[in-house]
């Protein structure tokens, strides 16, 4: 499992913010490298007619933030961003404390952070070694880890089944433009996030060198036997292995729920695989 004190205890960007002055002075020699610093936004001149001043309880979250003596840039806009890299997550050291937006942090809800992102951005996270998805919001800033590219809370990496690895290589895509609704509301999604609790789900319990083995381990699977498939594939390294899956389920909960039953039966390694 991961765990979770590498995150400094100033992840709020609020908090970021107030302290900016005092590191800046300290840290404006240190060079962040160029894939953490996106690109700095002006500061954006308030529409005609209006104060200038934002709703109660939004957050610019456009302003650059340093931490731990780097400097982050948020983007104004995430249309558009697509990126592979590093997923972690975090969990009870943070459940209950602010996030970055003013949320309350809920270690089994789904939500996520990110270095630069607009705090609200939907983004479609999907875990390349199983083409699991999932839908989270942004609320929060981090990780402020080299080679991280996005926390998930715990609930949402549960989701794509890498709590106990602690992290897992993943493709995030942005569904949302990221930019604030009128007066402050939610923003504009590009499309409607798609329904991933629904599709064709596997549970994989192994995948051996000697499909003898493969059949030895159907046997002692407590499914019905058309629910078990044995699935020969062809290793990058070029060895031909024996996948042994039970499904298909078309439901996200029948697959974990078999997974849960897998698990008990002593194939504690086994997880679920969309395709």
């Amino acid at each position: 499992m991961l765990k979770d004190d590498y995150r400094p205890k100033a992840l709020s960007a609020c908090a970021a913010i107030a302290i900016l002055p005092l590191l800046a002075s300290f840290s404006g020699l240190a060079c962040a490298p160029k894939d953490r610093i996106k690109k700095q936004i002006p500061a954006s001149r308030p529409a005609p007619g209006t104060s200038g001043k934002k709703p109660g309880g939004y957050l610019k979250t456009t302003r650059p933030y340093t931490i731990m003596g780097m400097t982050y840039y948020p983007l104004a806009d995430a249309y558009g961003y697509e990126k592979v890299g590093i997923a972690s997550w975090y969990g009870k050291k943070f459940h209950g404390r602010p996030t970055a937006n003013g949320e309350t942090y809920n270690m089994y809800g789904i939500s996520a952070a990110h270095k630069t992102l607009p705090l609200g951005t939907m983004v479609e996270v999907t875990r390349l070694d199983t083409n699991k998805k999932i839908v989270v919001r942004i609320n929060d800033r981090g990780p402020f880890v080299a080679k991280r590219i996005i926390d998930l809370s715990y609930g949402a990496a549960k989701r794509l089944g890498m709590t106990d690895r602690g992290t897992a290589k993943v493709r995030v895509v942005a569904l949302a433009r990221g930019r604030p609704g009128p007066r402050g509301g939610p923003p504009v999604v590009v499309k409607p996030p798609p329904d991933f609790n629904k599709g064709r789900f596997w549970v994989q319990v192994g995948a051996l060198g000697v499909r003898k083995n493969a059949e030895r381990v159907r046997e002692r699977l407590l499914f019905p036997v058309e629910r078990i498939r044995l699935e020969p594939y062809k290793h990058m390294n070029g060895d031909t292995l024996t996948r042994v899956r039970i499904g298909p389920f078309t439901d996200i909960d029948a697959a974990d729920e078999a997974l849960a039953s897998a698990d008990r039966q002593g194939f504690n390694t086994a997880f679920v695989v969309a395709e």
